[in-house]
């Protein structure tokens, strides 16, 4: 991630527009299946961050017969970014599979000169004011007036890490709004396909004290620029699946909409 976080909010911020109009519903706005899609801009949106120069190269591609999107990072950081808008109830099981070439040597999720990941699916959530204190009200105002959208508020990021343990959560080192999570770590299983699947509610509780309240946005991410490292990436289709009270079972919920990153 750039060392500017304010500028990777508002770089989500103007990838949000419309947002705040779409129905509080779980059946709108899910995410594009990358299998699916003929252009990467069918539900998705390129995330671009000002003062980084140098983006990260995504493109579709066929491994082993299955369409994916492949990610290059090089001393670079961009992303992908699908809106959503979706309630997320007692449980919402977020699942994606994806493959990376390799990790970086100065990776380091605690200190913001390692903050940088082969791969990361990054979840933005509501913003809630009655949760924020002034200073972060104010700033967050400021740069509202500035960029002309509105912020959102926490997030997960599900990270493959060098160092950091499977299962862990820390803090973001630029921002306590944004909490990081490994779900691989290391070498292992370096250019392997990988299955994930997270309950980002129980996440989002673990990781905050509180209930999440809606989610807004899905993003796929490489970066290397506080590193200066490089990286290859492959991801698979991302998916929902809502678990209510009264089930047994995953309600399995594909893609459908867009978004953009922080």
């Amino acid at each position: 991630m750039t060392p500017l976080p304010r500028y990777l909010t508002a770089a989500l911020a103007l990838s949000l527009m419309a947002a705040s109009a779409q129905a509080d519903s779980t059946k709108n706005s899910l995410i594009t299946a990358f299998s699916t899609i003929t252009s990467l801009e069918d539900g998705w949106e390129p995330m671009e961050f000002p003062k980084i120069d140098r983006h990260s190269r995504y493109q579709l591609t066929d491994d082993n017969g299955e369409q994916v999107v492949k990610a290059t990072t090089d001393n670079s950081a961009s992303g992908l970014i699908a809106r959503v808008s979706v309630e997320p109830g007692d449980s919402l099981i977020l699942r994606w599979r994806w493959k990376v070439s390799n990790v970086y040597e100065q990776g380091n999720a605690r200190k913001k000169e390692g903050d940088d990941y082969p791969a990361r699916i990054y979840v933005a959530f509501e913003f809630e004011p009655d949760e924020a204190g002034f200073f972060e009200r104010a700033k967050r105002k400021t740069v509202e007036v500035v960029f002309g959208e509105e912020l959102p508020g926490n997030a997960l990021n599900y990270i493959w890490a060098n160092r950091l343990p499977v299962g862990e959560i820390v803090a973001n080192p630029f921002t306590d709004t944004t909490m990081m999570i490994a779900v691989n770590s290391g070498t292992a299983n370096t250019g392997e396909w990988v299955t994930v699947e997270r309950d980002i509610v129980a996440d989002y509780r673990k990781a905050f004290d509180r209930e999440p309240p809606k989610l807004v946005g899905v993003a796929i991410m490489s970066d290397s620029d506080n590193t200066g490292a490089s990286a290859t990436a492959w991801y698979g289709d991302v998916s929902f699946s809502l678990v209510k009270p009264d089930s047994v079972s995953y309600t399995h919920l594909r893609a459908h909409e867009t978004l953009r990153y922080l």
